[in-house]
C-alpha cells in the first residue's frame, strides 16, 4: 500500500442511502438514510483508510455487493482473474449498485470489494462442485444450480489445467514465505479509525498483528513491534 502525507481535514458525512419507490407517487423516490459516519481525520496515511464506509450499517451495502458478485450474467466466472474481467462488466455492476445506493465512497473501493467477493464466490463453487476425485467429464456435468453451463465448463477446464496447477504452486510458495499476516478477520482497516483517534502505521501494525490474548502472532511480528517502539 502506498503511504503518503495527507492534509488534515474533516470528512463529510458518509451517507448510505437506499432509493425506494414511493407508493403514493410512482415517479418519485423516497430516500432512507441507513448509515452515516462523521470522522475527524487525524492520521497521515493512504486515502484508502478514509474512503471506506465505516459502521455496522455498511453491512447492507456489503451484502448487496455479494449478491452482484454472484450474478453470473453480470460478472461471469469464466475469467481466470478479476483483472481479466472486462471493464464493461465491472461498470455495469457499478451502475447497478449506484441505481440503488447513493454513496459517498469511491468507485475504486466498490470495484475492489466486488473483486474480492467475486473471487470468494469462485472459490466456494470450486470447493463444493469441482471434485478432484472424479473425471473431467463428470466435473463438466456437475454444474452448480443457477450457473450458466458454458461459464462452468470454461472454469472447470481452467481449474483442471496445468496452468492452474502452476498458479497454485506459486501461490503456496508465496504464502509459505510470508512471515506473518494481519488478524483483522471480517473487520475493515477503516473500522480502526472510526473512533476519531489518531492511528498511525505503527499503531495499526500493532493492532492487526496480535492474537486474541494480546501476544504477537509470530516472533517476527514481536521483534518488529519491539524495534519500532524503541
Amino acid at each position: 500500500m502506498r503511504v503518503g502525507k495527507m492534509r488534515r481535514r474533516r470528512l463529510r458525512d458518509l451517507s448510505i442511502v437506499r432509493n425506494t419507490p414511493n407508493s403514493e407517487e410512482g415517479n418519485s423516490e423516497q430516500k432512507t438514510v441507513i448509515g452515516c459516519s462523521n470522522v475527524l481525520e487525524t492520521l497521515d496515511e493512504s486515502a484508502e483508510f478514509q474512503s471506506n464506509p465505516v459502521g455496522s450499517k455498511a453491512r447492507l451495502l456489503a451484502s448487496y455487493l455479494g449478491i452482484i458478485a454472484r450474478n453470473a450474467n453480470m460478472l461471469p466466472i469464466n475469467y481466470e482473474s478479476w483483472c481479466q474481467m472486462l471493464d464493461s462488466n465491472k461498470n455495469q455492476a457499478l451502475d447497478n449498485i449506484k441505481e440503488r445506493f447513493a454513496l459517498e465512497v469511491s468507485d475504486d473501493y466498490i470495484k475492489k470489494t466486488l473483486g474480492k467477493k467475486w473471487r470468494d464466490h469462485k472459490s466456494t463453487l470450486k470447493k463444493e462442485y469441482f471434485k478432484k476425485d472424479i473425471s473431467l467429464k463428470e466435473k463438466l456435468r456437475n454444474v452448480p444450480p443457477g450457473m450458466l453451463r458454458y461459464q462452468w465448463e470454461d472454469a472447470v477446464r481452467f481449474w483442471n489445467s496445468k496452468k492452474r496447477e502452476d498458479c497454485e504452486r506459486v501461490g503456496t510458495s508465496s504464502r509459505q514465505k510470508q512471515k506473518f499476516t494481519h488478524t483483522e478477520e471480517s473487520r475493515s482497516f477503516a473500522s480502526e479509525v472510526s473512533s476519531g483517534q489518531k492511528v498511525g502505521r505503527l499503531q495499526l501494525f500493532d493492532i492487526t498483528h496480535r492474537k486474541k490474548d494480546g501476544s504477537p502472532i509470530t516472533s517476527e511480528a514481536g521483534e518488529i513491534m519491539f524495534i519500532r517502539r524503541n
